[in-house]
C-alpha cells in the first residue's frame, strides 16, 4: 500500500512540474518598420525582424503569411530554444504597383502562449524620373 501512494505522490509531482514550466513565448525587438521613400527603379526592400524565445520551451514558427503576394516572409525553420533568437526577413517588391504609400501585414503563427503576432512594414515608392 506504502509502494502505491508513493508511486501516486512521485506521479503528481513529476505532472506538476511539467505543467509549472513556462511554455515558449515570442517577443520580438520591434513590430513595425518603415523603408521611408525609395525609388520605383529599384523597387525591391527588405528588413529583419528579430525575436527572442523568452518562455522556457523550445519556440517554433508555424507559418508566416503576407497580406500581399508583394511581401515574402522567411523565417527560422528550426526550434528556437529558451533565450535563443531567431529571425523574420521581409522582402517587399513594389514592381508593377503604383507609386505612393504602402502598408503591408505578416502574421506569425507559432506555438507560443501567444499564437498569433502581426507585424508590419511600410514606405512610400516614389515615381522613377
Amino acid at each position: 500500500m506504502k509502494k502505491i501512494i508513493l508511486m501516486t505522490m512521485m506521479l503528481v509531482c513529476g505532472m506538476t512540474m511539467t505543467m509549472a514550466q513556462k511554455p515558449a513565448q515570442i517577443k520580438f525587438e520591434k513590430t513595425t518598420h518603415n523603408f521611408g521613400s525609395f525609388s520605383e527603379k529599384e523597387p525591391k526592400v527588405t528588413c529583419t525582424f528579430t525575436y527572442t524565445n523568452v518562455g522556457e520551451q523550445p519556440l517554433v514558427i508555424n507559418q508566416a503569411i503576407a497580406s500581399c503576394g508583394c511581401t515574402v516572409p522567411e523565417y527560422t525553420k528550426a526550434p528556437v530554444q529558451p533565450g535563443e533568437k531567431g529571425q523574420v526577413k521581409v522582402t517587399y517588391n513594389g514592381a508593377g504597383k503604383f507609386p505612393g504609400h504602402f502598408k503591408k501585414s505578416i502574421t506569425i503563427r507559432t506555438n507560443g502562449t501567444v499564437e498569433m503576432t502581426r507585424l508590419y512594414i511600410e514606405g512610400d515608392m516614389t515615381e522613377a524620373k
